[in-house]
């Protein structure tokens, strides 16, 4: 049975696109794992990491992003998306990375999210209009391993869609005031998200990102959320700040991981977060 995770944070810049991303194709790559990206970002920067732009600009204009599907959930008809056509298989520049697919995201959600919010303002449906996007992967989710569901900076209809599809969620985060302010906002929404649905959504734990090692500020701040009772785990393995995991947003093809991501501890750093969240959902969800 498929682990689905959704990744989410309220501060944009904190490489929440980028630990994704990187997360699929070590789980895919360093541990054979098969994992289904979906991109519910309408910034789509994990989708571009993983096709180029010119394979994105195709699919929209075909109709095969996930805007099809809360653009038909809006209409009230299944005219427009197609989900053995909208999947993606085998993406990543990298060429090891083989078992990675993709559901893509699309500038279009921005004009859907308000028509997504009238929708669950009116109560036209039982459940909210936030299961669409459970009840749309249903025929394939049991098919991987994990499935990765990167979410918008907010907590909106989308991001609400792709909770209720997820067991479990990770909040990425810079460790430093500013990034890390909302954190208890989305512990507390998720949980009454949850409740709201009947189910709980774990919290697997916070990833500390873009961490300098010289930063006293950095130090501090992870050392505090350690601490922080309300805080369920702080996963051990940091991502540092580093120009290769920041040029790694680009497409563009790789031999191996180590290309694409550092081989100055980077590599290591990303294979163990990616070791932490997989033994985390292991043991945490049921």
């Amino acid at each position: 049975m498929a682990k689905v995770i959704a990744t989410i944070s309220l501060k944009g810049g904190v490489g929440k696109s980028t630990v994704t991303a990187g997360l699929a194709e070590f789980m895919s790559a360093e541990f054979g794992q098969r994992v289904l990206l979906i991109d519910l970002d309408s910034q789509i920067n994990l989708t571009t990491m993983m096709i180029s732009e010119q394979q994105w600009a195709e699919l929209n204009k075909r109709g095969d992003t996930l805007a099809s599907l809360f653009a038909d959930a809006v209409n009230g008809n299944n005219e427009y998306f197609h989900l053995e056509t909208a999947i993606q298989r085998g993406v990543s520049p990298v060429k090891k990375v083989t078992t990675v697919d993709l559901l893509a995201s699309s500038l279009d959600l921005i004009e859907l999210q308000e028509d997504l919010s009238a929708l669950r303002v009116s109560q036209e449906r039982s459940d909210g209009g936030v299961q669409f996007l459970r009840e749309a992967i249903a025929p394939v989710v049991d098919y991987y391993d994990f499935v990765l569901i990167d979410c918008p900076p907010n907590i909106g209809p989308v991001t609400l869609n792709g909770l209720a599809a997820a067991d479990a969620y990770i909040i990425p985060t810079i460790p430093d005031f500013l990034s890390t302010y909302g954190i208890p906002q989305i512990q507390n929404r998720v949980r009454r998200f949850g409740e709201e649905i009947g189910r709980t959504i774990v919290e697997l734990g916070v990833v500390i990102t873009k961490y300098k090692s010289n930063s006293s500020v950095h130090s501090s701040t992870t050392k505090r959320l350690r601490r922080d009772p309300t805080i369920q785990h702080v996963l051990p393995n940091y991502i540092n700040e580093s120009n290769a995991i920041a040029a790694a947003a680009e497409f563009a093809p790789y031999g191996t991981l180590k290309v694409k991501y550092g081989n100055q501890g980077q590599f290591d750093q990303f294979r163990g977060l990616t070791v932490d969240v997989m033994t985390e959902a292991r043991e945490k969800i049921k």
